[in-house]
C-alpha cells in the first residue's frame, strides 16, 4: 500500500492517477452483482403462485419469505460496510458472492416455507456485504473525479437496467422451468465474480483500522430493522401496537447508537461527514428519490396492468422507455459535468425529473401514451440523479471509511423507499378508497363493495361476479378513483422533487467540478476547503 494521495490536483499540479484497463475491466466485473441483487428482489414475486402452489406457505410464511431479505440487507449494511473497511473489501466482497452462490441454490431446492425463508435470510445477508463493497472499491479504483464519476453513474445504471430486465428474465425463466430456477439465475454470476475478483481488483482496507465494535453492530441492526419492519407493517395493515413498538424501539436504538458514535475513536459512521454540505445535502436528495421512486413506481405499475388491463410482460415492456431514458439522462450528466458544476448539473435532471412526476400527474384516467411519456420524463432526470448524488457522497468521504459512506447512503435508500412505499401508498390508497366510498354505483351488494371499497384488484375481482351493467360501473369507478390516487401521489412528488432540486443546486453550488482550478493561490488553505480527505492508492 503507498503513501496517501489526494483525489484532487496538488499544490504543485500534479493530478491523482487515472484507472488504466484494469480498473475499467473490474469496473465490469462489479457490475454483475448490481444488476443480480435488484433482479433478484423483482423475480421473487413472479414465482410466488408457482411456489405458494408447491410448497402451501401460510400468510404469514409468503410475508416473510418476500420481505426478509430486504429487511437483511437493510439491517446489515453499515455492519458491512464499517467490516469491509477493516478486513478488506475485495476478501468481504468475494466472501460474500461465495455465500450468495450457496444460498441461491439452498432456495432453489428448498423443500418447505421455513427453509425458504432461512436461504432468503441468508441471501440479504450477503446481499448486504456486495452493495457497500462494490461501491466503496469504485472510490478507491478510480482517483480521477471526472472517471470515478463515469465509473459510478455505469455502476448505477446496471440497477436500473437489472430492475428492467428481472421481470422479463423471471418471466422467460418461469415458462420453461420450475420456481426455484429464479434463484439458480445468479449463480453463475457469482462464480465469474470469484473467479475474475482476484485478478482484476485490488484489495484495500483501512491502514488504521481497529476490531469491529460489536456493540456499535448491535445497536446500528436493532435501529434499522425494528423501523424498516414496523413502516412495512403500517403501510400493509396502517397503525396498530406492534408497528408503533417496533417503530419506537428501533427509533430508541438509533440514539444510543449515534451517541455511542460520538465517543468512540473509530466509528462506525463518523458524524463529522455530516457537517460537509456535499455529504449531506447529497443523502437527503438520494433519501427524497428513493421515496419518490418506490411510492410513484408501485402505483405506476399498478395502473399499466388494472387500470389500462396489461399484461405482466406487456407492462414490464411498456416500462422499457423509462429505463432507456434513464441512460441517456446518464450519459447527457456525464458531458455536462464537463463544463458545468455538479450542483447544476444535479439541479437540472432532478428538474426534469419534477416535470415528468408533474406529466403523470396530467395523465389522468385515459392517457396512457401522457402516463408512459411521464414516466420515461421522470426515469431520464432520476437515474443521473441517483448517480450523481451518490457519487458526492462516496467522494465526500476519505477512502478509509469509504465502506462505511457507501453502506450509509444505501441505508438511506432503503429507508427512503421503505418510507415512501408507506406514506404515498397510505395517501394514494386513502384517495381511492373515498373517491370508491362517495360513487360506488346503486345496488351493489355488500359483499362487492367491500372488498372493491379496499383495493382496485379487489374491486376488479368483485366486478366479475355482478351483472354486467353493473359490474362495467363498478370497474370503471375503481378505476377512475385508483388513477385519482396516482395524480395526488405523483403532485406531492412533483413538489418534493422540485424542492429537492433547488436545495441541491444552492446549496451544493461552491461544489467545483473536477476540471476547474482551485481560485486560490497555490498552497493557500481555500485549496483545502473543498476536499480535504487523502487516501492511498489500493495495493
Amino acid at each position: 500500500m503507498t503513501s496517501a494521495r489526494s483525489d484532487r490536483p496538488t499544490d504543485s499540479g500534479q493530478s491523482p492517477p487515472r484507472a488504466g484497463m484494469r480498473e475499467w475491466l473490474g469496473l465490469a466485473v462489479l457490475a454483475l452483482p448490481a444488476m443480480l441483487i435488484v433482479m433478484d428482489m423483482t423475480v421473487l414475486h413472479l414465482a410466488v403462485p408457482q411456489l405458494s402452489s408447491d410448497l402451501a406457505p401460510t400468510g404469514s410464511q409468503l410475508l416473510w419469505i418476500t420481505d426478509i431479505y430486504g429487511f437483511m440487507v437493510a439491517g446489515f449494511l453499515i455492519t458491512m460496510g464499517n467490516l469491509g473497511d477493516r478486513i478488506g473489501r475485495r476478501r468481504l466482497l468475494l466472501a460474500g458472492a461465495g455465500a450468495f452462490a450457496a444460498a441461491s441454490v439452498l432456495a432453489a431446492y428448498s423443500t418447505s416455507p421455513e427453509t425458504l425463508i432461512a436461504a432468503r435470510a441468508l441471501l440479504g445477508l450477503a446481499g448486504a456485504t456486495l452493495m457497500p463493497s462494490t461501491l466503496s472499491l469504485l472510490r478507491v479504483m478510480f482517483l480521477d473525479e471526472r472517471q470515478r464519476t463515469v465509473a459510478i453513474s455505469a455502476w448505477m445504471m446496471c440497477f436500473t437496467v437489472g430492475a428492467s430486465i428481472g421481470p422479463l428474465v423471471g418471466g422467460v425463466t418461469l415458462e420453461h422451468f420450475w420456481w426455484g430456477a429464479v434463484f439458480l439465475v445468479g449463480v453463475p454470476v457469482m462464480v465469474l465474480l470469484l473467479v475474475l475478483g482476484p485478478v482484476l481488483l485490488p484489495e484495500y482496507r483501512a491502514q488504521k483500522a481497529v476490531r469491529l465494535d460489536l456493540t456499535s453492530s448491535l445497536l446500528s441492526l436493532a435501529a434499522v430493522l425494528p423501523v424498516v419492519y414496523g413502516i412495512k407493517q403500517i403501510t400493509r395493515d396502517g397503525f396498530g401496537a406492534l408497528s408503533v413498538a417496533a417503530l419506537v424501539a428501533g427509533v430508541a436504538s438509533g440514539v444510543f447508537f449515534l451517541r455511542r458514535q460520538r465517543r468512540l475513536e473509530d466509528p462506525f459512521i463518523d458524524l463529522r461527514l455530516f457537517g460537509e454540505p456535499r455529504f449531506r445535502v447529497s443523502l437527503g436528495a438520494l433519501a427524497t428519490l428513493s421515496f419518490v421512486m418506490f411510492g410513484i413506481n408501485l402505483f405506476i405499475v399498478q395502473s399499466l396492468q388494472l387500470v389500462h388491463a396489461l399484461s405482466p410482460l406487456e407492462a414490464g415492456l411498456w416500462i422499457l422507455p423509462g429505463s432507456a431514458g434513464g441512460v441517456v439522462g446518464a450519459v447527457l450528466a456525464i458531458a455536462a459535468l464537463r463544463r458545468v458544476r455538479p450542483a447544476y448539473v444535479m439541479a437540472a435532471v432532478l428538474t426534469v425529473a419534477a416535470a415528468g412526476a408533474l406529466l403523470v400527474a396530467l395523465a389522468g384516467r385515459d392517457d396512457f401514451g401522457l402516463l408512459v411519456a411521464g414516466l420515461a420524463v421522470m426515469s431520464t432526470g432520476i437515474a443521473p440523479a441517483l448517480n450523481l448524488g451518490t457519487d458526492m457522497v462516496v467522494s465526500s468521504a476519505p477512502p478509509d471509511r469509504a465502506g462505511a459512506a457507501s453502506a450509509v447512503s444505501e441505508t438511506s435508500n432503503e429507508f427512503g423507499g421503505a418510507l415512501g412505499l408507506a406514506v404515498l401508498g397510505s395517501i394514494g390508497t386513502a384517495v381511492y378508497r373515498s373517491r370508491v366510498e362517495e360513487n360506488i354505483p346503486a345496488g351493489t351488494p355488500a359483499e362487492a363493495a367491500v372488498p372493491a371499497g379496499d383495493t382496485l384488484a379487489k374491486a376488479l375481482s368483485a366486478a366479475e361476479e355482478l351483472p354486467e351493467k353493473l359490474g362495467a360501473d363498478l370497474v370503471e369507478i375503481s378505476r377512475e378513483a385508483f388513477s385519482g390516487g396516482l395524480t395526488v401521489i405523483a403532485l406531492i412528488a412533483t413538489v418534493l422533487v422540485a424542492v429537492s432540486a433547488l436545495l441541491v443546486g444552492t446549496a451544493l453550488r461552491h461544489v467545483r467540478r473536477s476540471s476547474e482550478e482551485d481560485p486560490a493561490p497555490e498552497g493557500a488553505e481555500g485549496a483545502e476547503e473543498e476536499d480535504a480527505h487523502a487516501g492511498p492508492r489500493p495495493s
